[in-house]
């Protein structure tokens, strides 16, 4: 079996792919998002905070955000999606929902809920990261009370490197592969979500840890300046946060 020893496309084993987004994207949504990191593409957009109905799921005391995820038919590196919801896109959705929620102030819309519809057209690995990325970024352009931001990077390890953001080639290699995807509050510096597909050892993730806090806040500083430039006045000054 082949060992691996450098990345396919030249990256170093701490850089990430190329990455673009973009606020505004769709007029009739509340607020909306696009991130692009390399080959993996998502749109978020937000509809509320609006009536939670059926009247019997309204709670009094806070509202409740709903995330939905969903791959393009046609979107993948591998097999042929099957639309709809199946039970991966049920499983991402359900994380996605826990790794915003933290800093989501829902408790000022009670008997509401906010839905967050997230669609992926072109996928190569890491589109749940892309999709979490999208959904914070498109939750701030529909003005919806954030205690911070989230910014989600996935990192792993094969054979014994330890690498920043897998493309699918890199996923799908022969040898013993690791991949792991983590989100982070940027002000607080919590982490809001942690999943493992293979095993690690415990030095391997500590370090990986600091890895994708790291790369982290390069996704936000790009999801920072999506913002700043739909929102920015003409001869204002930058801001720095």
């Amino acid at each position: 079996m082949m060992s691996f020893s450098k990345r396919i496309d030249g990256r170093s084993l701490t850089d990430l792919r190329p990455m673009e987004a973009k606020v505004g994207v769709i007029d009739k949504a509340d607020g909306s998002a696009y991130f692009k990191i390399g080959n993996t593409a998502a749109y978020a957009a937000v509809y509320g905070p609006r009536q939670m109905l059926p009247r019997f799921m309204q709670d009094p005391r806070k509202g409740v955000l709903r995330c939905s995820y969903s791959m393009m038919p046609f979107s993948g590196m591998g097999e042929r999606v099957r639309p709809g919801q199946n039970r991966r896109a049920k499983e991402i959705s359900m994380v996605t929902e826990k790794a915003i929620l933290p800093v989501v102030d829902i408790e000022k819309f009670p008997n509401s809920v906010v839905d967050v519809f997230i669609e992926l057209p072109q996928t190569d690995a890491g589109s749940r990261c892309a999709g979490i990325t999208a959904a914070a970024l498109a939750l701030a352009d529909a003005g919806i009370p954030m205690k911070d931001m989230i910014s989600s990077v996935a990192c792993g390890k094969i054979d014994d490197k330890l690498l920043v953001d897998l493309r699918y080639e890199e996923e799908a290699f022969e040898g013993e592969v690791c991949d792991i995807p983590f989100a982070f509050m940027h002000n607080s510096g919590k982490m809001t979500l942690l999943q493992g597909d293979g095993a690690v050892d415990a030095e391997s993730l500590l370090n990986l840890f600091d890895m994708a806090k790291e790369a982290a806040e390069k996704i936000y500083e790009v999801q920072k300046n999506a913002l700043l430039d739909k929102y920015k006045v003409e001869g204002d000054l930058d801001v720095e946060q």
